[in-house]
């Protein structure tokens, strides 16, 4: 399960098949969810205090990337290498929206 959610992330994080098509050509995919399970191993240059919010709000409610980058001023690139880092240790449920889609 945890290398399925770490090949999730990667492949939401990179862009392998090149460009995106435009907003309007591409199917809506609800965004992953993550939930803070155990307290991660930061290195010390993640140790701020941006992080330990982040970390206090997922550890208490679910959220996606997006919730994040709207509420905290940490950049994107940033955002994605602390997801990933989580996403690694196994500190992180991640949670794929699509799978619970009535279709």
């Amino acid at each position: 399960m945890a290398s399925f959610a770490l090949d999730t992330v990667r492949n939401i994080f990179t862009r392998r098949a090149g460009p995106l098509p435009p907003a309007a050509e591409r199917p809506r995919r609800p965004e992953l969810i993550f939930r803070l399970r155990a307290w991660p191993r930061l290195p010390e240059n993640g140790r701020t205090a941006e992080v330990y919010r982040i970390l206090s709000v997922m550890s208490n409610q679910p959220v996606n990337r997006q919730w994040l980058l709207g509420r905290f001023r940490l950049a994107p690139q940033q955002l994605d290498a602390l997801l990933q880092q989580l996403v690694a240790q196994g500190s992180v449920e991640v949670i794929d929206p699509a799978a619970f889609a009535q279709g």
